[in-house]
């Protein structure tokens, strides 16, 4: 077999255990090195392996991930998600299909402290889904509007998946953040419209709320929604203006959410601690995963299955507009299985030479590449 038949079938492989419900990053991690050591030999396997696990591990770059998850888990144990939402649903409870509305721009505005899409969806489903309940939303229409809401935590940065790409593809975070942000609240918008258009077309799909006076909805966004611009200002402000790097915004992020824990006195001991246990153990299976994708994308590379294939998606009788709508099918289908975490460490180093042999520009790809998870996550 050549070294291209040995990718190939080394995906399919991947796909199968997958479907087998076997653990991602052991699939990776193995699969990729079976094929390096049948490529190669067992001792460069082993070589490159050890190397690869020690330095993901070790990667100053990759010290962001924990900071940007404990900074989310602060912000959880301390309560702030809860009075996000207290101030979305009180400047918009009232409007026909307002607590989804409310709902929507709480998962905003959780993503935007946050970056994971898990962690929005169990936060808001926690808060929103009984107070939906108790004013007689439809079951469907409130979990819904949860699902799809929680992958803004993903397209608002900072965001994990934005930084496992960046990481993947060797691109930007900064620029990858800045680039985010408009499709993000695009996203938001759309997001609310279909809510209030599927409330005007049957009301009782979404009653309206009890109204709350003006004078109480701009003093629960200056007070709950001042906490959301203090933190993103913080590690965007700096992040943009170049004052520090990512990694250095991910601890000026979890300083200030600290420090707003502290100003409202709502993070005890018990939650702080729980906030580390938490953010230790999702932080180490993220940076496993990196490491088992980077020694599959090393087999990859050998293989040199991403470079012929960019060069046959380039020689189809196919305009490259057609060729990343079946990208984004196949995000689309294997996202119904696949974790996004997972996905996009394992698909990136295939389709990103696609894109950039099509001409795309790699941030503009990027951001396409977080909608079509965040597709598939739903």
């Amino acid at each position: 077999m050549t070294p291209i038949q040995i990718g190939l079938l080394s995906i399919v492989l991947i796909l199968v255990l997958l479907f087998l419900r076997m653990p991602v990053a052991y699939v990776m991690l193995v699969v990729g090195m079976s094929g390096f050591a049948l490529i190669r030999n067992p001792a460069a396997m082993f070589s490159i392996s050890t190397q690869t696990i020690y330095n993901t591990f070790a990667s100053y770059s990759l010290l962001v991930i924990p900071m940007f998850v404990w900074m989310g888990y602060i912000a959880y144990y301390s309560g702030i998600s809860t009075r996000i939402y207290d101030a979305t649903y009180k400047v918009m409870g009232s409007l026909k299909a307002g607590l989804a509305l409310a709902t929507i721009g709480a998962c905003a505005a959780f993503g935007a402290i946050c970056g994971s899409t898990t962690a929005t969806a169990a936060t808001m489903s926690s808060v929103a889904l009984p107070e939906m309940k108790k004013y007689n939303y439809d079951r469907s229409l409130s979990t819904a509007t949860i699902a799809a809401a929680a992958i803004l935590g993903v397209m608002i940065p900072p965001s994990v998946i934005f930084i496992l790409y960046g990481i993947s593809a060797q691109e930007s975070i900064r620029k990858l953040f800045v680039a985010g942000i408009f499709p993000g609240l695009l996203l938001m918008g759309l997001f609310m419209l279909a809510a209030y258009i599927q409330a005007v077309r049957n009301p009782d799909l979404a009653p309206a709320g009890p109204q709350v006076p003006w004078k109480e909805k701009i003093s629960a966004l200056l007070s709950e929604g001042f906490e959301v611009v203090f933190i993103f200002i913080t590690v965007m402000g700096g992040l943009f203006a170049g004052i520090f790097t990512p990694t250095e915004a991910g601890a000026f992020g979890v300083f200030a959410t600290l420090l707003v824990a502290l100003f409202r006195r709502q993070l005890s001991w018990l939650g702080f601690v729980k906030s580390l246990g938490d953010s230790v153990r999702i932080s180490a299976m993220i940076m496993f995963l990196v490491a088992a994708a980077t020694v599959y994308g090393r087999f990859l590379a050998i293989t040199g299955l991403p470079g012929g294939l960019a060069q046959w998606a380039v020689s189809l009788p196919l305009p490259s507009v057609a060729i990343m709508i079946i990208i984004l099918l196949i995000y689309l289908i294997l996202g119904c299985f696949i974790d996004a975490l997972a996905l996009v460490l394992l698909t990136v180093p295939i389709f990103y030479p696609v894109a950039i042999e099509l001409g795309y520009d790699p941030i503009w790809f990027g951001v396409i590449i977080v909608l079509a998870l965040g597709m598939g996550v739903i």
